[in-house]
């Protein structure tokens, strides 16, 4: 029996092959990416900000590129960025968010908790999306190569991005990761070097473990049967982190 693997990558990278990630080709819809130019001859990589968030900015053909991962929530239309270059005055970069209709998903849950939590549950969900947010939010400067990922599991993708879900007929959050189907027990692997900066049994994503690669690069592995790593650990590229597994909201 195959079961899922989910990977979250915060609004960066998306899987482009069986055995690498790198930067994707520019899709400014919600949900999407966005590389954006910054012409500007400096030897030291400017400063990115998207409402408020700094941006991971990547050297490209001697000037530099900003990588923008647009939420899911990303209104059509105008948008801007603002660049704080080493020297000279700050400004401002434009550019275009399409529109994009996701497909809508129809799940059944046996577990009812798992779709109407109770108070104490949600009190639970509260306290690890907070833990959670609070490693999403953090920034980590790093040298080395961010965007050279392998590929953390084998097998098909199961669920897409993005896709509208409803469980026993209720709407709830669309889909803000990436399914692999694998047997249970299927090791995952670091698809970077990073550290480990949550782990834990959280009450959607079952046994999770999410780690920072630098620069607002975070990535989340959940419904693992088993982590094999602790929180603060430097891991390398290719490193065992869990076993896929089952746990917490899985279908």
């Amino acid at each position: 029996m195959d079961l899922t693997l989910r990977i979250s990558f915060t609004c960066i990278l998306y899987l482009i092959s069986h055995t690498t990630l790198a930067l994707p080709k520019p899709d400014p819809v919600p949900g999407g990416v966005v590389l954006i130019n910054i012409e500007i001859n400096d030897s030291i990589a400017p400063r990115a900000y998207f409402n408020k968030r700094q941006l991971m900015v990547r050297p490209q053909n001697g000037a530099w590129l900003a990588v923008l991962g647009l939420p899911l929530t990303t209104r059509a239309g105008r948008h801007t960025i603002d660049i704080a270059p080493s020297k000279g005055k700050s400004f401002t970069l434009g550019f275009e968010v399409l529109e994009k209709e996701y497909e809508a998903q129809y799940i059944t849950i046996k577990n009812k908790r798992k779709v109407n939590p109770n108070k104490k549950d949600l009190q639970r969900i509260i306290k690890e999306k907070k833990e959670m947010v609070q490693v999403y939010r953090s920034w980590t400067v790093q040298n080395t190569d961010t965007t050279s990922f392998i590929r953390p599991a084998e097998g098909p993708y199961s669920s897409p991005f993005g896709l509208k879900r409803f469980f026993n007929k209720q709407a709830r959050a669309p889909h803000s990761g990436v399914d692999i189907a694998a047997p249970k027990g299927s090791p995952i692997l670091s698809p970077a070097e990073g550290t480990v900066k949550a782990t834990g049994h959280y009450f959607f994503n079952g046994k999770t473990v999410l780690i920072d690669h630098g620069q607002g690069l975070v990535t989340m592995f959940c419904h693992m049967s088993q982590v094999n790593v602790q929180l603060g650990q430097r891991i390398k590229q290719g490193e065992q982190v869990g076993e896929v597994g089952q746990t917490g909201r899985a279908t």
